[in-house]
């Protein structure tokens, strides 16, 4: 079985021997790999941001107890149920050291987020991939594979690379199922995205503050990267018992968030207007895309997210390298397990239609 750092290096060599992490301005190609938001960061946040460069001389607090206590009040929980870090991939790998050793293991799906198998092998536990059913979270499966050495259940929820929802009645009976020597982690990464969906839809989404009031054995993970607009500035935040946040926190790096970080999150999160911005505008392009991609033959799930997974019917490397030729730069999933499939995140809608021009080309 490959491993996390044999699928790190594949999905590195997909987009091709030349292939970038940042967007490459001077060759015009199109970025739509990383589910980066389209809309940028708030205003405000760039202005805070600004401002506390004038302080950098300075560290930062310690454990961020002004951000703390801000998204303590807008969630309803107290401000020791939250930690926050440098983004929730770094949190993800505080989580396993603090849960996990050898001879225990932690459980997910197939397809999930490729920093599980990271997170679960640097804490030296064995990590458990769950087939998907029906390209989604099996979670009677997952209750089956849990045994007495697993401590932790991870659930994206939206799932990335697939895009797949669970809604809150499936995880509420999912929970009062699970053994209470296993934690689980619902990673809400796309919170801002699924919810404005789920409303959309008539669907109910997610109760995750509600087991975070209740004391129950859930960790919620979410982060700025996303509707914010703040993937470089890299700010995750983990809600849920007091004490195991504790020793979460303990186990972080001093100065885990930098005083720009923190700067940038306090002000995101009152602009509002900016987040409807980004959300409105991804409902309408995902709403557009996926009706192309319908019409040209193509299987996608609707997506809860600002990404859409797409069945291509061949080698997904290929498939990508074929549309970076025509310009624009999408995830493979070879390395997630599913070698016939892509993810391209949702752009603008001059970004969409240039993909989609290339798309047909590329076929």
């Amino acid at each position: 079985m490959d491993t996390f750092f044999d699928l790190v290096t594949e999905s590195a060599r997909s987009a091709g021997p030349n292939a970038k992490t940042t967007p490459d301005q001077s060759s015009g190609l199109i970025k739509l790999n990383a589910n980066e938001s389209v809309y940028g960061p708030s205003p405000r946040a760039l202005t805070a941001m600004r401002a506390a460069l004038e302080n950098s001389n300075l560290y930062p607090d310690n454990d961020s107890p002004t951000l703390r206590e801000k998204l303590a009040k807008k969630h309803g929980v107290l401000p020791q149920q939250i930690v926050v870090g440098n983004g929730t991939t770094a949190l993800l790998g505080v989580i396993a050291r603090t849960l996990l050793q050898s001879g225990r293991n932690a459980i997910t799906s197939a397809c999930s987020f490729i920093s599980y198998p990271a997170v679960t092998q640097t804490a030296c536990a064995r990590l458990i991939e769950v087939p998907l059913l029906d390209r989604g979270f099996d979670l009677d499966a997952i209750l089956k594979a849990i045994d007495a050495n697993t401590r932790i259940v991870f659930l994206a929820n939206p799932n990335n690379p697939t895009g797949s929802l669970l809604d809150a009645a499936s995880i509420d009976l999912f929970l009062a199922k699970v053994p209470q020597h296993v934690i689980v982690v619902l990673d809400e990464a796309y919170f801002d995205y699924a919810q404005y969906f789920a409303q959309k839809r008539g669907v109910e989404y997610s109760h995750a503050l509600e087991y975070v009031r209740e004391n129950r054995n859930v960790l919620v993970l979410r982060t700025f990267s996303k509707a914010h607009g703040l993937a470089g500035v890299r700010v995750g935040y983990a809600s849920g018992p007091a004490e195991l946040i504790s020793y979460v926190a303990q186990l972080q790096e001093v100065f885990a968030l930098s005083t720009i970080a923190q700067a940038a999150a306090l002000a995101a999160i009152d602009d509002e207007d900016h987040i409807k911005h980004a959300l409105d505008n991804n409902a309408d392009q995902s709403e557009w895309l996926e009706q192309k991609l319908n019409g040209m033959g193509y299987d996608v799930l609707p997506t809860w997210t600002n990404f859409i997974a797409i069945e291509v019917g061949e080698d997904s490397r290929d498939f990508a390298r074929r549309l970076r030729k025509q310009g624009v730069l999408v995830r493979p999933l070879g390395a997630w397990g599913a070698p016939t499939s892509i993810r391209v995140t949702l752009g603008r809608p001059e970004q969409n239609q240039f993909f989609v021009q290339a798309l047909a080309s590329a076929r």
